[in-house]
């Protein structure tokens, strides 16, 4: 078969099997299998397709997470490996990055803290956009900071990850930046996020608890829809100064950040 004709097969499956943007998945799968771009799929129809685009097909059309199949994405100005030991990056989330370096701006050398680094997104694309900052990522996740470590070293970023949990945040920092989980259940949302580690989903009061913990000039927290008015309140009866709350690309109201 060739891409001409995988093409609008792989989208009519995906959009069969309830994905939302089947078009885009058809092309980014059609990319991994050729080797190439999504727009570089239009440059290659003429291509033999081999088995390899229907295994990652299936596994999309289980709903497994796009990021999965694929085993990379995209943050920022980063690509990251990408697997079932901790969350996809999300666009989302590097609203957190730009607030946080937004406050280190004017500290040389800024400590900086990721709580729950996942696969490293926050912790390394800081590292990366601020090379003069010490960046230390804490998981409590053994698979998470494998990962993590997988990245870092692939993008040859210097970044410290150690297990550690919410106390890690009382160890005196410039910036603490956390994506915690704050999901209270999976009832009516996207199938793919049963593929995702339930522990770095599911869960609440984590951000009472870091706000608490957190010994720093700056806290920078991601929020989930609805959130942030009462994230924003913790803060304040924490006595943190300067709170504020920040929505991202798509609108919704995203980071709540504040000032010791």
């Amino acid at each position: 078969m060739t891409a001409r004709e995988a093409l609008p097969e792989a989208e009519r499956r995906l959009a069969a099997a309830g994905v939302d943007t089947p078009r885009v998945d058809a092309e980014l799968l059609l990319a991994h299998v050729l080797g190439t771009t999504r727009s570089g799929v239009y440059a290659n129809l003429d291509r033999e397709v081999d088995g390899d685009l229907e295994r990652l097909l299936e596994r999309r059309e289980a709903r497994e997470p796009l990021a999965y199949v694929l085993g990379e994405w995209g943050f920022r100005r980063l690509t990251l490996k990408t697997d079932a030991r901790a969350l996809v990056p999300r666009p989302e989330s590097e609203t957190v990055v730009e607030r946080a370096l937004a406050l280190a701006a004017g500290i040389e050398e800024p400590r900086v803290l990721d709580v729950g680094v996942g696969s490293g997104a926050l912790a390394l694309a800081v590292k990366d956009e601020r090379p003069d900052a010490r960046v230390t990522g804490v998981d409590v996740s053994p698979g998470a900071l494998a990962l993590a470590r997988e990245n870092a070293a692939r993008l040859g970023l210097d970044v410290e990850l150690r297990e550690a949990g919410v106390e890690a945040a009382s160890e005196g920092w410039d910036v603490v930046v956390s994506n915690p989980p704050y999901v209270e259940s999976l009832d009516g949302l996207q199938p793919e996020l049963r593929y995702e580690p339930p522990a770095a989903l599911l869960g609440n009061g984590f951000h009472e608890a870091i706000a608490r913990a957190a010994r720093t000039r700056f806290l920078v927290l991601e929020v989930g829809d609805g959130q942030a008015p009462s994230v924003a309140a913790v803060l304040e009866r924490e006595g943190y100064a300067d709170v504020a709350i920040t929505r991202d690309l798509a609108g919704r109201e995203r980071v709540v950040e504040g000032r010791r």
